[in-house]
């Protein structure tokens, strides 16, 4: 299966237009954590998002801008595909 990362920010935004993109890419298949090798989630710093799945790049970042566009706001985007990644995230507590 294919990862990625992707980051949304929104331009003069209040705070309800990061609630609707959070809810249309959570639809769209988007986490706000990524797991690790320990077995843990942690959480992902503000305005990015992981998927992964059988997608290509062009079909995450299609979906990224589809919710971002649900927000009316005017936004900037990037998505990755990541094989491998290193982070200090804080775990999420379940």
């Amino acid at each position: 299966m294919a990862k990625f990362i992707t980051r949304v920010e929104l331009h003069k935004q209040i705070s309800e237009d990061y609630e609707t993109l959070h809810a249309t890419m959570k639809n769209a298949g988007f986490k706000k954590s990524i797991p690790a090798n320990d077995g843990k989630e942690y959480a992902l710093p503000s305005a990015e998002y992981y998927i992964e799945g059988v997608y290509t790049l062009a079909y995450v970042f299609d979906a990224a801008n589809k919710a971002a566009t649900s927000t009316g706001k005017k936004f900037w985007i990037i998505t990755s595909e990541i094989n491998y990644a290193t982070f200090e995230l804080n775990p999420i507590s379940k």
